[in-house]
């Protein structure tokens, strides 16, 4: 007799899926607090890629092994504003309009040339780009929290995918699409504390959750936030010199919070030549400034961490096995009978057998193993007694 069992239709049931959500951050972590760090060691990723984007990680990369990158923070302009320009250095590769057209590419239909905030179009983005991995199947849309820190002190946004029920704002070739606005999580209630998300500068970003992308439009944030002052900054080199009137932003070393020069930050579409050796004064630095700087704050206001969650669609197919009388009351275990001889150990088997189901394997139609199943404790089979197991398998 075949070991083998087939199932049949009426075996097969499919369960409605489920949605499973987990903190995103290392650990499955929800939260990602107090300091972020930056690959600044020798030969690590900002020296090789910083003018195009910085990863974050949750420790220091250069002396803790465990450091991880959980999200990278980048800047883009349409023609190239904020990195040098061909006239400053023949070796420019004008990273930022890079960065602008890779975004444009791959969140915009062909027909749209500019991102578009509240009706009112952007020439540059800052963007965070959460770790592929870390999001599993999406950013789980009204579960994220984004805070940064400026002059104007702490604020914090979201999207507004509660507000319009589930609604798409707009369904783009890149999947849905929300609007990031200006409110907060209530993790005790479970409610959003939610105001305005448009300011004469438009929109204040963009959300993909199915690629895990936030773009924000430098126009309403800066603003909003206090990326934008008055004054003047010198590089250390006269021909760098910004004028009153160019916006700037003032901060310390980004790792060791150690004084530094004042940096230029967004969003300035200056180029100078010293930007190709003065990391800090990166257009994206000022937006990993401005999220360490909120979640690192002490005093009042204290810091607000970086929540975020995955969320992922679980479908489940239950399998029903079904034991019938007359079958599986052998075994093929060589303690059962003799495997020479075939002579049953037991001669009362003979006639009555009795053994117990541990395990349940399932096959495709080559008989090849895809899953096995654990009964949790055995379970007695004779000729007179049915078993029926139900196998659920998640996917």
């Amino acid at each position: 007799m075949s070991i083998y069992n087939q199932f049949t239709d009426d075996d097969l049931v499919s369960a409605n899926p489920t949605v499973v959500t987990t903190g995103l951050w290392s650990g499955d972590t929800g939260s990602l607090a107090s300091t972020l760090w930056l690959g600044t060691a020798a030969g690590q990723q900002v020296p090789i890629s910083g003018e195009y984007y910085l990863d974050v990680f949750d420790k220091r990369p250069d002396t803790d092994p465990t450091a991880e990158v959980q999200f990278s923070v980048t800047y883009g302009h349409i023609n190239g504003g904020g990195s040098p320009t061909l006239d400053d250095n023949d070796l420019s590769t004008l990273s930022t309009q890079a960065i602008y057209s890779q975004y444009r590419n791959l969140l915009l239909d062909p027909s749209d040339t500019k991102f578009t905030f509240n009706n009112v179009e952007s020439d540059h983005i800052f963007v965070i780009n959460f770790q592929r991995s870390r999001i599993r199947e999406q950013l789980d849309p009204g579960n994220w929290e984004l805070p940064l820190s400026g002059t104007k002190g702490i604020s914090t946004f979201i999207d507004d995918s509660g507000q319009t029920l589930g609604a798409l704002t707009a369904n783009s070739k890149a999947g849905r699409v929300f609007n990031v606005v200006s409110g907060a999580l209530d993790i005790l209630t479970g409610s959003v504390v939610h105001s305005s998300g448009s300011t004469n500068g438009g929109g204040y970003g963009l959300i993909y959750p199915d690629l895990g992308i936030i773009v924000l439009n430098p126009n309403a944030i800066g603003p909003t936030v206090g990326f934008v002052a008055t004054g003047s900054s010198n590089e250390g080199s006269g021909s760098a010199n910004i004028t009153v009137t160019t916006p700037f932003y003032s901060s310390t070393d980004f790792n060791t919070g150690t004084t530094s020069v004042t940096a230029v930050y967004a969003p300035v579409t200056h180029s100078a030549v010293v930007w190709g050796t003065k990391k800090s004064a990166y257009n994206h630095t000022a937006l990993f400034n401005s999220i360490k700087g909120a979640t690192a704050a002490t005093g009042t206001p204290s810091g607000s961490a970086f929540k975020a969650r995955s969320a992922e669609t679980i479908s489940s197919t239950h399998y029903f096995v079904r034991l019938r009388n007359k079958e599986f009351n052998y075994s093929n275990n060589p303690t059962f009978y003799n495997p020479d001889t075939g002579v049953l150990t037991n001669p009362d088997f003979r006639n009555d057998p009795r053994v117990y189901v541990t395990t349940v394997g399932l096959y495709n139609s080559q008989n090849e193993l895809l899953a096995v199943a654990k009964l949790s404790k055995p379970v007695r089979k004779s000729f007179d007694e049915e078993v029926l197991l139900r196998v659920r398998l998640d996917f």
